[in-house]
This record gives C-alpha cells, sequence and structure tokens, in this order.
C-alpha cells in the first residue's frame, strides 16, 4: 500500500481554510538567523531504478562471510513468509494504536504478542515491546526500585558477567536517579556468579539481583539457587533471558520457589536479522502483582456492547508525557515492526519449531567448540555448561586473529578483551542453527592457519613470491 501524500489542491485548499497564502507563513516566527536556508549539499533525488542499484551494490560491498559472532545478536533462519507478512502497508505503515476502533488489527497483534511471550516466560503479563534488550532491564531496574516494598535502598546486584552494553546503558538511564548498580565478579573457573562474593551481600539490603540466563560468556547459572537467594534476602529476582533458550530451558517464571519477579531480555533472535546494528526490540514481562509498574504498552482484550471480542490500550497513564523522568516510564513509542516480525515468527515455529532451533543452535556449538579445541593452544575458558556460546583462549593475539580471519570472509567471534582484560586472548564464539559442518570445518581450517602464520617467526615464513 503506497503513501500518497496531498496532491497541491488539496494543500491550496487548507491554506485557504485557515487563512494564509503560503505554508512557509505558518513558521514566519522562526528568525531568519535559526533558518538553514537552502539545503546545497544534498544531492537531487535519485530515479527507483539508480537507488535499487545502488543499494545492491552497497549491500555486496558487505560480502556474505560466515557468522560465528554472537554476543547478543544472533543469526537465525527467518522464514520467508515473516517480512513478506510483516512489511504489508497494514503494519508497515501503522502508527500508535491509540485509537482502538481504527486500529483492531494492530491491537490484536500486540495481544497475541504478549501471550506468546508470557507462554515462553512463564510470566503473568508482558508489555508490548521497548527498544532493546539493554534498555528493557534499565526499565526493569526502575520497576524493582520502584515495586519492591521490602527494600528501603536504591541499590541493584549487577552480576559482571551480563552483557558488558547492558551494564553500560542501565548505568546511563538510572545513574541520575540515584539508584547505585553494585557489581558481583564472576567464577574463574566456571564463568557463573561467584556465589562467595554473593554471599557478602547476604543481608544487606537492596532492591533487586539480575541473573542472566545464559549470561554473557554464553554459560547457564544456577538460576534456582540465585532466585531463592534474592528472595530469603528480601531482593526482586530479575531474570535477563535469550528467548530462544527458553524454548528448552525452564522459563524464568518457574525458577526457584516463587519464579523470577521481572523478566527482560533482548527480542531479535525471534525473527530480526542481523542487519548491521538493528533494529531490534525489547521485552519486559512481569508477575501480576508489579504489572501497575510496568511501562511501555500493554493491550487487553475485551467485548463490546454487541459482545464482539475487542482490544484496545489498557493501564496505559499517559503520564510519561508530563512528569519526565519520574513517570512509570519516559518511553514514548515502541519497536512495533519488530514485533510484529517476532509474532509472526513465534506463530509459524511454534514451541516444537523453536525448540529445534535451540536444540540445533546447542548442538552445532558443541561440535563448533570441540573442532576449534582440537587445534594446538585453542582451549576453553570455563568448564560451566552453556547453551549456544562459549567462550575460548586463542594461543595468539585475539584481535589480529579475528583480523585475519575476516579477510578471508569469516567473522570468528566476538572479542573479549576490551570489557574483560583478564581473561587474556579469549573470543566468545557462538553457533546457530544456520552452521553445518562444512562451516565449520571451514572455520577450524582458516584458524589454523591463521595460527601457523603468527606463531611462527618471520624467518620460518614462506616468502609470497
Amino acid at each position: 500500500m503506497p503513501f500518497i501524500p496531498h496532491t497541491e489542491k488539496d494543500i491550496r485548499e487548507m491554506l485557504a481554510t485557515i487563512g494564509v497564502d503560503h505554508i512557509d507563513a505558518l513558521f514566519d516566527e522562526i528568525p531568519s538567523e535559526l533558518r538553514c536556508g537552502e539545503l546545497d549539499a544534498i544531492p537531487p533525488g535519485m530515479p527507483e531504478m539508480e537507488v535499487s542499484r545502488l543499494m545492491q551494490t552497497r549491500a555486496r560491498a558487505d560480502g556474505q562471510p560466515l557468522c560465528f559472532i554472537g554476543a547478543g545478536a544472533y543469526d537465525h533462519h527467518i522464514p520467508a513468509a515473516v517480512w513478506e507478512l510483516t512489511t504489508r502497508g497494514e503494519f508497515y505503515t501503522a502508527y500508535t494504536p491509540y485509537q482502538a476502533e481504527a486500529s483492531q488489527g494492530t491491537l490484536q497483534l500486540l495481544y497475541e504478542y504478549q501471550s506468546m511471550m508470557t507462554a515462553l516466560t512463564g510470566m503473568a503479563v508482558s508489555n508490548a515491546s521497548l527498544y532493546d534488550g539493554a534498555s528493557a532491564l534499565a526499565e526493569a531496574v526502575l520497576m524493582a526500585v520502584r515495586g519492591n516494598r521490602k527494600s528501603k535502598s536504591k541499590r541493584i546486584l549487577l552480576p559482571r558477567n551480563l552483557h558488558p552494553t547492558y551494564r553500560r546503558v542501565v548505568h546511563t538511564i538510572v545513574c541520575n536517579q540515584q539508584i547505585e548498580l553494585v557489581e558481583v565478579g564472576y567464577d574463574s573457573v566456571t564463568g557463573s556468579i561467584d556465589r562467595a562474593e554473593l554471599e557478602r551481600y547476604s543481608g544487606e539490603d537492596f532492591a533487586a539481583l539480575v541473573i542472566p540466563q545464559p549470561n554473557f560468556f554464553g554459560v547457564l547459572e544456577a538460576v534456582d539457587e540465585l532466585t531463592d537467594w534474592a528472595h530469603d534476602n528480601g531482593m526482586l529476582a530479575i531474570a535477563v533471558v535469550n528467548p530462544m533458550a527458553m524454548a528448552i530451558l525452564r522459563p524464568a517464571g518457574e525458577w526457584g520457589d516463587l519464579g523470577a519477579d521481572i523478566c527482560c531480555g533482548e527480542g531479535q533472535p525471534l525473527g530480526s536479522p542481523v542487519a548491521s546494528g538493528g533494529p531490534y526490540f525489547g521485552f519486559l514481562c512481569s508477575t501480576g502483582k508489579l504489572v501497575r509498574q510496568m511501562p511501555g504498552r500493554i493491550i487487553g482484550k475485551t467485548v463490546d456492547l454487541d459482545g464482539k471480542t475487542g482490544y484496545a490500550l489498557t493501564l496505559q497513564a499517559r503520564e510519561q508525557h508530563i512528569r519526565r523522568s519520574k513517570a512509570t516510564s519516559n518511553i514514548c513509542t515502541n519497536q512495533g515492526l519488530m514485533v510484529t516480525a517476532a509474532t509472526i515468527h513465534m506463530t509459524l515455529m511454534g514451541g516444537e519449531g523453536l525448540q529445534r532451533v535451540a536444540a540445533a543452535s546447542h548442538a552445532n556449538t558443541g561440535k563448533l567448540t570441540q573442532a576449534l579445541t582440537s587445534l594446538p593452544g585453542v582451549e576453553t575458558a570455563f568448564k560451566g555448561a552453556v547453551f549456544h556460546e562459549r567462550v575460548l583462549r586463542l594461543p595468539i593475539e585475539v584481535t589480529k586473529a579475528l583480523r585475519a580471519l575476516a579477510a578471508h570472509n569469516v567473522l570468528g567471534g566476538f572479542d573479549l578483551s576490551d570489557d574483560y582484560p583478564e581473561l587474556g586472548d579469549a573470543v566468545l564464539v557462538c553457533a546457530t542453527e544456520l552452521r553445518n559442518n562444512d562451516d565449520i570445518e571451514n572455520y577450524r581450517g582458516k584458524l589454523e592457519r591463521v595460527i601457523q602464520s603468527q606463531v611462527q617467526t618471520p624467518c620460518q615464513l614462506k616468502p609470497d613470491w
């Protein structure tokens, strides 16, 4: 459904109705010195054929490398029907569904999305998405501070093996609200949260404990024990999960005796492509007790005067427009198109399909780990159980190794040297269901040659000619 702008006749009629001669008269209060004038640096528009050729050229410039990077963005198969449906005009151009009577299709889709997310996470309620996983965690922290009636503090226990970007984003969002983020280290052997260090905070006043599953290293945490520990110490338990892992692991709502209180994460694995950094979307679920602390939109299902099913925004206190940082949330929109894709993706895959994808990804990471650790000097950094990512140590400088692999069309993993220098030359690798045995052997062979070339002395290297 193409976008059809106003005609010149429409514009003239509207201007005549309001009593002005030209559209510029509507902006005459702007001082001339603040106006940008002519935009000479912007090139003229291109015809459709040339635009298509330009975009195809730029897409080919990216190449088609084998991707073994995870670290929060995962290269999963997306059925063709997902984006064929998502980009239909009814979804693609739909805006905020404030006018319920004109937005029943969009509202129903969001309601179905919420239902699917509560089923996947085992939680009672879900909102209709946030910007991304990192900001969703920040909102979860704010929820916990507002909603934990047992705590008088504004302190949160945040594991160091949580995604580094998530930690930075959370700090940026909550630091000016006098919320203190207390870092908890990880066990150097297993890669999981250091229980001995966590016990140091036993009995202290904290609003919540953040529990990643899996953590940034791909390691699975002892979520039952951690959730119960948080509740025993008067804290809320905030789960940060990979939604694909929830298809085969126990959902956050069933952790420990009472389940997690809040569950959030990144929804990209559910139908969004790895597209040069986004766009992605965050999901946020909680127990029923915390529903009034939940930011963003919540869609409710009801019946009209004729008994017909209807959908509407509910518990939507439009306060973010007037209360700013004191509001439940200052987010005024969501990643609606990504949520549309996720809903269609989950519908097509079903529970069994998601389980198969998760199981295949887990198995492929096991194969990848076995293949790479067969090389001299390559070893796993942690002994803990993992989902579909693993930290490996290399016998050469990791930055140079990844650069050399990329030059041969293999994206070999995520360099951990900046965020975790104590791990040495460590790389986080990932293999989803899209990687097969040939891909893994390709990676192994090229890494072997890179290692051999970099450990040899210059006099041992063969000349290029």
